[in-house]
């Protein structure tokens, strides 16, 4: 079997559970296929995660996931030595706790970085060495080599650059770089279909369009992910049904006209929990969260429906 088919057979057997995002498989596959190391930008929910899960599964090496922040010390990611053991046999590679990357490296798993941008510049600096040379020394314990299957891949938000650094040009220059948006409407409510199991269409359409209302309002700096629409959809249809209320069972996805007042009163509900600590107001607005998720709601439920009319 040559390289060229197997990662066509890997693509395929991924493709088969992942939702709207065909490109960026094929890239994200293509770049690690190819040995490279890779900085993902997006904002979060965006699949970046499943990516990465899905294409480690099908290889069956490990997937280490590390947040990035003021705390990831060279120490953290590298490994240190047991402190208990250190004082009473002295330093040795067997009183060596392993860190993230040295595992990734001796496993030949992926490095997941999240937040890449918030981590200290000494960590960055113990990266760079690992994906430059493939292998890294370490006091009293030796060279780490990394196998073949050893990748860095980084993560960051570029819509939010607070206690964020910039990334130097060194480090640019060894990563390659993918940039992810939102899926469409039509992939987000696959998405939300496939991991609530709802089969009301209604129902994932009103959550669906009420969270990508989120990312564009002028008082929102950040919306919600499709994570916030699977929410909306799960705890909408609980609370449907604790109240009972019925769903509408209608297929249309256009604006909802003429829906029962009791449903809109329940999707307002689930909006406030569902949404409500997911987006990120802007300082200059002068309005909550669930104000503006009031607003949303009304011209979802009320606004569009009049609009659209006839008449």
């Amino acid at each position: 079997m040559t390289l060229l088919t197997s990662i066509i057979d890997v693509r395929r057997r991924i493709a088969a559970h992942i939702v709207g995002r065909d490109r960026e498989l094929d890239l994200l596959l293509a770049a690690v296929a190819a040995g490279r190391d890779l900085l993902i930008e997006g904002p979060p929910g965006t699949s970046k995660s499943t990516l990465l899960g899905a294409i480690t599964a099908d290889w069956g090496i490990p997937l280490l996931f590390v947040e990035g922040n003021a705390d990831l010390t060279p120490a953290r990611i590298v490994g240190h030595h047991n402190p208990s053991r250190v004082l009473r046999e002295d330093y040795s590679e067997d009183n060596f706790i392993p860190g993230p990357l040295v595992e990734a490296m001796r496993t030949g798993g992926f490095l997941y970085v999240e937040e890449f941008n918030r981590a200290p510049e000494d960590t960055l600096n113990t990266l760079l060495t690992a994906m430059a040379e493939r292998r890294i020394t370490i006091p009293r314990v030796g060279t780490v080599s990394a196998l073949p299957s050893f990748r860095v891949v980084a993560s960051m938000n570029p819509y939010d650059n607070v206690g964020t650094t910039r990334l130097s040009t060194s480090v640019h220059d060894r990563l390659c770089r993918l940039a992810i948006g939102y899926q469409d409407a039509e992939a987000e409510r696959g998405i939300v279909a496939l991991r609530t199991e709802s089969d009301s269409l209604r129902l994932i359409a009103d959550a669906v369009a009420i969270t990508r209302a989120t990312r564009e309002h002028e008082d929102i700096t950040q919306g919600s992910s499709v994570r916030g629409a699977i929410d909306l959809t799960l705890v909408a249809w609980q609370l449907a049904s604790l109240r009972e209320v019925t769903v509408p069972d209608v297929t249309d996805i256009e604006p909802p006209r003429d829906l029962p007042d009791n449903y809109r009163q329940v999707m307002l509900d689930a909006v406030y929990v569902a949404l409500s600590g997911r987006i990120h107001v802007d300082d200059t607005a002068d309005a909550t969260p669930e104000t503006i998720l009031h607003r949303i709601w009304e011209d979802h439920f009320l606004l569009r429906p009049a609009a659209a009319a006839p008449g």
